[in-house]
């Protein structure tokens, strides 16, 4: 079975219902020496490597995705991200999608409540849109 680590928006369950049409499957997990960093002009993060190995990343790990949910979450993450394989603090080997152009990160880490407050449900209008379409 395919495992997807998420660590940004797709954590949000009201973002994966939006996309995929239901709540997969979920737990918590972290991977460390990876970063979720704010990016310039952008509501959501990109994983990118940490300064420091010890770094730690909260998110989720997704299972029971089908093929074609892994093709909409392929096509929602975009060429801006690429998919990789990590190892989670648990020693499982999961996919990730990891930030492109890290020299394009900001220094500071994405905040999810600041996210949640500011532009939550104004992102899952446009995901809810775009895919009724």
């Amino acid at each position: 079975m395919s495992l997807l680590f998420v660590y940004g928006t797709l954590c949000f369950p009201e973002v994966a219902r939006a996309l995929l049409g239901r709540l997969p499957r979920s737990r918590p997990a972290a991977v460390t020496g990876w970063r979720a960093a704010a990016l310039p002009g952008r509501a959501y993060p990109g994983l990118v490597p940490a300064a420091v190995p010890t770094a730690l990343v909260a998110g989720r790990v997704l299972s029971g995705l089908s093929p074609r949910e892994r093709a909409v979450l392929d096509a929602f993450e975009g060429d801006e991200y690429e998919a990789r394989r990590v190892v989670l603090v648990d020693g499982r080997s999961v996919s990730v999608y990891v930030w492109r152009d890290v020299t394009a990160a900001l220094d500071q880490t994405w905040d999810a409540d600041a996210f949640a407050a500011a532009h939550l449900p104004a992102f899952v209008s446009r995901i809810s849109r775009r895919h009724r379409s």
